[in-house]
C-alpha cells in the first residue's frame, strides 16, 4: 500500500477514526495502531510480516532480558557485576548479529556470491535463494537495533510493554522508508496518553498536502523524462544528459522527501511526532552541509553507532578521514547491494575530507538560514551532488561512466531533448513553486510551513492552488517510491 495510492486513501480516514475512538484508551489505541500497521505492510505481501515480528521479538526480549540482568547487580564493582555486564554485551551483541545476519540474507546474499562466483570462476547456479527483498527492511531493523543499542549504553530504559515496542518498530507512517526513529524519541509517544488535537491534524494535513505534491507532481514527472533518456542515453546530446541528471537529483528529492513529509504529517494526525528526515538539502553550501540536511534519521544513526564508536574526529586527521570513508561506505552499502551504490558513498567521502582537511566541514549548521548571496556555493554543491546521483542512478559503475563520458562529449552546450510543451511547462512552474515554497519556508522544516499564521485567505488560496496542481498535473505513470527498494 503506498501513500499516493487510492487504497491509502481510503485506508488513512478509517484508520484515523477508529483510533481516535479509543481516545482514552492507551491500551487499545496501540493495539489498533499494531493492527493497521501490519495490514499496511502485509499489503505487499503477508510473509513480509513474519520477518518483522521476528525482528521486533528479538529486539524486545533483548531489552526485557537486560532488565532481568540489570536488577541483579549490587553497588560497588565485583566480579559478579562484571560478569553480568558481560552478560549485557552479548546479549546486545546476539540481538545485533540476528538481525543483520537477516538482513544480509535478504539484501546481500546473491550479490556478494555472485560477486565471488565470477572473482573466482566458478557457477552461482543453485546456491542463489533469489529472496524476495522485503519492503523497507533496511528501515526497521535500523530502528530496532537502535532500541537495543540504546538500552545497552542506558539511554532508555527497557520498556516491558510489547505491544507499545510492536507499535514503535511498525508505526505504518514511517514503517517502510522512514524516517528511522530512536526509541528515546517515538517510544516514548507510545508509552503515554494520546488526545485528539486539531491543530496538529491541520498540520498534518498541511504536510502530507506538500509531500503528495513533491512526489505526484515533481518526482513522477520528472521520472518521465529520467526513464526515458536513460533508456538510450548512449544516443542522446550532451545536453540532454546534463538535464536529465537535474531532474533526478530532483526526482530523488521530491520522491524521498515527500515521503518523509507524508509520514511525518500522517504521524501528527495520530498524535505521535517524528523527527524531520530532510531539511531543504538542495541549499547547502557545502557537502558537509548537504549530510545534514539529506536522509537525516540514516546519517546520525551512523555517526552516533558507528562513527562515534569508532573514535569519530577525536585520535587525529587519519582516523577522522578513515572513519568518514567507513561512514560513507555503509551508507551506500545499506542503499543497495550494487557497486554502484558503494561507488556513491566514495565519491561523497571524497568530496567530505577535503572539508575535514581545511575545517569547514563544521562551518554551517543546519540552524543557519541560507542567505540568497551565497547562491553560488549552493550551486556548486548541488552540481557536485547531482554527478554523484548519476552513480546512484546508474546500474552499473561502466554505464555511469559512460554517461558522464556522453555528457561531456562536446554537445553539452547544444540544446537538449525536450518533451512536448504540455509535458514542460507544468513541470517548469511546479519546480519553481516548489524551490519558490522551500526557500520561504527553510527555516520551519518543510515548504508550506511559512503558511502558519498567515491570513486565512491566503491559506486557503495557496492550498487550493497546490491541491489544483496535484489533481491536474500529477503524472499517470504510477510510478513507486524510490526507496521501497531499500
Amino acid at each position: 500500500m503506498v501513500f499516493n495510492s487510492f487504497t491509502f486513501f481510503v485506508f488513512l480516514p478509517i484508520v484515523f477514526a477508529v483510533y481516535w475512538c479509543f481516545n482514552k484508551n492507551l491500551r487499545w489505541q496501540n493495539l489498533f495502531i499494531v493492527a493497521a500497521s501490519y495490514a499496511f505492510y502485509g499489503w505487499w505481501d503477508w510473509r513480509f510480516l513474519i520477518l518483522i515480528a521476528f525482528t521486533t521479538l528479538c529486539s524486545w526480549t533483548s531489552g526485557v532480558l537486560m532488565v532481568k540482568i540489570s536488577n541483579k547487580r549490587v553497588a560497588g564493582e565485583n566480579d559478579d557485576n562484571k560478569k553480568l555486564i558481560r552478560k549485557r554485551k552479548w546479549i546486545t551483541a546476539a540481538n545485533i548479529i540476528i538481525n543483520l545476519f537477516v538482513l544480509c540474507v535478504f539484501k546481500y546474499y546473491d550479490f556478494f556470491v555472485v560477486e565471488f562466483c565470477n572473482l573466482f570462476g566458478c557457477s552461482s547456479n543453485g546456491i542463489l535463494i533469489n529472496a524476495m527483498l522485503p519492503v523497507g527492511i533496511s528501515f526497521y531493523t535500523f530502528q530496532a537495533l537502535s532500541y537495543s543499542i540504546d538500552v545497552y549504553r542506558d539511554k532508555i530504559n527497557p520498556t516491558r510493554d510489547i505491544v507499545a515496542f510492536f507499535a514503535y518498530v511498525s508505526f505504518f507512517p514511517q514503517l517502510v522508508a522512514g524516517p528511522i526513529e530512536r526509541a528515546t524519541n517515538l517510544l516514548p509517544q507510545f508509552e503515554k496518553s494520546r488526545y485528539f488535537d486539531y491543530s496538529e491534524s491541520v498540520e498534518g494535513c498541511r504536510r502530507i498536502l506538500w509531500g503528495l505534491f513533491k512526489k505526484m507532481v515533481i518526482a513522477d514527472n520528472c521520472a518521465v523524462y529520467v526513464d526515458s533518456v536513460w533508456s538510450n542515453f548512449h544516443v542522446q546530446s550532451g545536453s540532454t544528459l546534463a538535464l536529465a541528471a537535474v531532474l533526478f537529483a530532483l526526482q530523488i528529492y521530491g520522491d524521498f522527501s515527500g515521503y518523509s513529509d507524508i509520514a511525518i504529517g500522517t504521524a501528527r494526525l495520530f498524535g505521535i511526532r517524528l523527527r524531520d528526515n530532510f531539511l531543504t538539502p538542495y541549499f547547502s553550501r557545502n557537502v558537509a552541509e548537504f549530510w545534514k540536511r539529506w536522509h537525516i534519521s540514516l546519517n546520525t544513526w551512523f555517526v552516533d553507532y558507528v562513527y562515534i564508536p569508532l573514535g569519530g574526529s577525536r585520535h587525529g586527521i587519519l582516523r577522522t578521514i578513515l572513519n568518514t570513508f567507513v561512514i560513507f561506505i555503509l551508507s551506500g552499502l545499506w542503499h543497495g547491494a550494487n557497486w554502484t551504490f558503494l561507488g556513491w558513498g566514495f565519491y561523497h567521502a571524497l568530496l567530505f575530507v577535503p572539508l575535514v582537511l581545511i575545517g569547514t566541514n563544521k562551518k554551517y549548521k543546519v540552524q543557519d538560514k541560507p542567505l540568497l548571496k551565497q547562491f553560488p556555493s549552493m550551486l556548486l554543491t548541488f552540481v557536485l551532488v547531482t554527478l554523484g546521483w548519476i552513480l546512484f542512478r546508474a546500474t552499473s559503475i561502466t554505464e555511469a561512466m559512460r554517461y558522464v563520458a556522453y555528457v561531456f562529449d562536446g554537445s553539452l552546450f547544444s540544446v537538449p531533448w525536450l518533451m512536448s510543451r504540455k509535458f514542460w511547462a507544468p513541470l517548469f512552474v511546479s519546480i519553481v513553486v516548489m524551490f519558490v515554497f522551500e526557500w520561504l519556508g527553510r527555516g520551519g522544516g518543510y515548504g508550506l510551513s511559512f503558511m502558519r499564521g498567515r491570513p486565512r485567505v491566503l491559506q486557503a488560496f495557496v492550498y487550493y492552488v497546490v491541491i489544483a496542481m496535484i489533481f491536474v498535473w500529477h503524472s499517470t505513470e504510477g510510478i513507486q517510491f524510490i526507496y521501497f527498494q531499500f
